[in-house]
């Protein structure tokens, strides 16, 4: 039988009414805690408004005139909206075809780097070879060597092969990545191996186990990689410039430097291209936001 409460009055409570009133109250926050969770979230405010102003100034920008961004008399809204500057980027750039092989590569690398380091850290997680821990220690050195040391080597290696102006200079030094592994492995640690013994007891193959079991399970570090891998390579500038030569198979992130001429830049032209630049970032993150966090939090804890 249960207990049967009463009110200050004598009045009996029962059920979920008697549950609410006898839980604890809950205790209010201490001033001094308050008022830095306050001060904290001021502080960030104040942060993400000089972060996105920057970004919110470019795309009004892109509707301005030449002449009035060069104006001394700045104002942050245009006072007369144009859209030649979305215009004249396709005639000037080709804008949608570099638009376009940027997607392309981007799309693909990502597409490619994460599946090998899913690859990597299932192999590296969930395995035990002799050498492992040494293999992954070369795979982490690697990280450690900055891009300018092995720039000149990479770049003799592909023209040496004949893959200069060749996508494939672009997409095989990206297909594996050495922080998505490390990150893929740190993340499949939390795996427990009993999951996976039962399914090999119950007949499942390792290629099934590894694209039915362990992916899934792995979905919120695979959406931390691709988020950051698709930036990288999005934002690649030198690798690209230095590879392509052919300007229709150049990327954006090359062919936006047309607008800045010998003497003068076109900046009406570059804040609109860069406008349009920033779609697909904004798209990948918001599809992946919500497991972006998590992903990455599990790959940092885990090991």
């Amino acid at each position: 039988m249960s207990a049967i409460q009463k009110t200050s009055s004598g009045v009996p409570l029962t059920g979920r009414r008697a549950g609410r009133t006898a839980a604890a109250p809950r205790r209010p926050m201490p001033a001094r805690t308050r008022a830095g969770v306050i001060a904290l979230n001021t502080l960030l405010a104040v942060m993400g408004v000089f972060t996105v102003f920057p970004f919110v100034w470019m795309v009004f920008s892109a509707f301005k005139s030449n002449a009035e961004i060069a104006s001394l008399d700045q104002t942050f809204f245009p006072r007369d909206w144009t859209m030649a500057n979305f215009e004249s980027i396709q005639t000037k750039l080709d804008f949608f075809r570099l638009f376009a092989n940027s997607v392309f590569l981007s799309v693909s690398i990502t597409v490619l780097a994460v599946y090998t380091s899913l690859l990597g850290g299932f192999v590296f997680a969930k395995y035990r070879f002799r050498g492992r821990g040494f293999f992954f220690g070369v795979i982490l050195s690697t990280m450690m060597v900055t891009w300018a040391v092995v720039i000149i080597p990479r770049y003799t290696m592909f023209r040496n092969a004949g893959l200069v102006d060749n996508y494939a200079s672009l997409i095989v030094p990206a297909a594996i990545s050495a922080f998505g592994i490390f990150m893929m492995r740190q993340s499949m640690d939390a795996i427990p191996d009993e999951v996976l013994e039962a399914a090999r007891i119950d007949g499942a193959s390792e290629i099934f186990i590894f694209h039915r079991i362990v992916a899934p399970m792995s979905i919120n570090a695979i959406s931390a990689l691709a988020i950051f891998q698709f930036l990288w390579v999005w934002e690649d500038y030198l690798w690209p410039y230095l590879m392509i030569s052919t300007q229709s198979k150049q990327v954006l992130a090359v062919g936006l430097t047309t607008f800045n001429g010998q003497y003068s830049t076109d900046y009406g032209g570059l804040f609109a291209a860069t406008t349009i630049s920033i779609l697909p970032v904004l798209v990948v993150y918001l599809v992946f936001q919500r497991r972006f966090i998590a992903g990455a939090a599990s790959a940092a804890v885990k090991g």
